[in-house]
This record gives structure tokens, C-alpha cells and sequence, in this order.
């Protein structure tokens, strides 16, 4: 599935998920503008953040760096994502430090297969590719490191 029809519809569901977030980041933001806690200011931070910046970056990535990436793969990075998000935004709020884990674990291999399909991309600005591939590893390998604080913190 090449072509920009194809890499609307390897984008799109991270794209609306993103919005998604960034609209309920917001939305806390308001809700608790005059008793923010450092939970809540942390929620909202990662939700825009994480849910919703970074997800847009990864759905642009999947959409038009990988170019040759099949929807099953697609729909499996977009699940891993959004279920690793959730995972660690409800453990961080909950102090469920399991939660927190499996939800920053699904992040990693959610990026691991992001990863994955831009190799198999034949994109028209390798530089973009490799530029992007930089910042995934350097997402990946900073997960452990917060789990770790998140665990200390705990």
C-alpha cells in the first residue's frame, strides 16, 4: 500500500488518537487549573506530550516513512502505543507500579515495530528515516529509565 492514499490510512489512527489526547490533556488541564497536584500537572504533560505529540510523530512516521508497511503491522504498532500510553498514565495515577511497567514495555515494542517498518520502507528522504529512527531508539532506551525513576519515586 504505497501512494499518499496509503499513507493517510497507515497515519490516520494515530493521528485521531492524537487528537484525542491532546483534547483530554487539555481538557484535565482546565478541570484542575486551581488544585493542580503534581499528579495531575504530570497526567496533563504526558498526555499532550506522549499521547498526543509523539504519537503524531509516529503515525507520520508510519504513514509516510514506511511506506511499505502492511495495515496488520500498523494496527499492531497503533494498539501497543495507545495501550502502553493508557498503561502508564492509569499506573502513574494509580501508584500501580506493575501497570506502569507493562505499559512503558508495550511502548518499547511498539517503537521496536515502528522501527521495524521503516525499514522496510523506500522512502524519498532517507535522511528523514534515519533522523527518526535516532529519536525511536532514543525513546525506547529512555523508557527503562523512567520506569526506574517511576519505581524509585514510588
Amino acid at each position: 500500500m504505497t501512494g499518499a492514499s496509503g499513507a493517510l490510512r497507515r497515519a490516520l489512527p494515530f493521528f485521531v488518537a492524537a487528537l484525542v489526547f491532546v483534547v483530554a490533556g487539555g481538557l484535565l488541564a482546565a478541570a484542575t487549573a486551581y488544585s493542580t497536584t503534581e499528579k495531575t500537572a504530570w497526567a496533563t504533560a504526558y498526555m499532550v506530550l506522549v499521547g498526543g505529540v509523539a504519537q503524531g510523530v509516529v503515525g507520520a512516521a508510519m504513514g509516510w516513512l514506511a511506506q511499505r508497511a502492511r495495515m496488520p503491522l500498523t494496527w499492531a504498532a497503533f494498539a501497543l502505543f495507545n495501550l502502553g500510553s493508557i498503561g502508564v498514565l492509569a499506573g502513574q495515577l494509580s501508584g500501580l507500579l506493575a501497570l506502569t511497567f507493562t505499559g512503558g514495555a508495550l511502548l518499547v515494542i511498539a517503537l521496536i515495530l515502528i522501527i521495524i517498518a521503516t525499514r522496510r520502507g523506500a522512502p524519498a528522504h532517507p535522511v528523514l528515516v534515519w533522523a527518526f529512527r535516532v529519536v525511536a531508539v532514543v525513546l525506547a532506551v529512555s523508557i527503562p529509565t523512567g520506569l526506574v525513576l517511576a519505581a524509585v519515586g514510588a
